[in-house]
């Protein structure tokens, strides 16, 4: 695998910051360890990989210039919002239920 086709990172979203850094330390470390897990994936392999369930969020309109948002499996129980740009994941929160992570109430 080449350095193009793997997957890179972006963490410097201050939302997806205070979320991460807001985790308690259990939460926290697996997040930290499917974070490891994504910079050694290709697209292909994140899009299938059943632990990640990259899923496609049809009911949160995305930013102007964004195609569209998709949730990740980031621990047990939360999954992170982010989008593709490139070779790079965008992750831009981690919403504290899985409801907020699909814009429901």
């Amino acid at each position: 695998m080449s350095d193009v086709d793997v997957v890179r990172l972006d963490l410097n979203n201050p939302v997806f910051q205070r979320d991460l850094l807001g985790l308690q330390k259990v939460e926290r470390h697996a997040a930290l360890d499917t974070l490891a897990k994504l910079r050694q994936l290709n697209w292909q392999q994140v899009y299938r990989d059943k632990g990640l369930h990259w899923e496609k969020i049809v009911s949160i309109k995305p930013p102007p210039g964004i195609a569209a948002l998709y949730s990740v499996r980031i621990t047990q129980t939360r999954r992170a919002v982010a989008y593709r740009d490139g070779a790079f994941i965008r992750l831009l929160a981690i919403p504290s239920d899985h409801d907020a992570t699909y814009g429901k109430k």
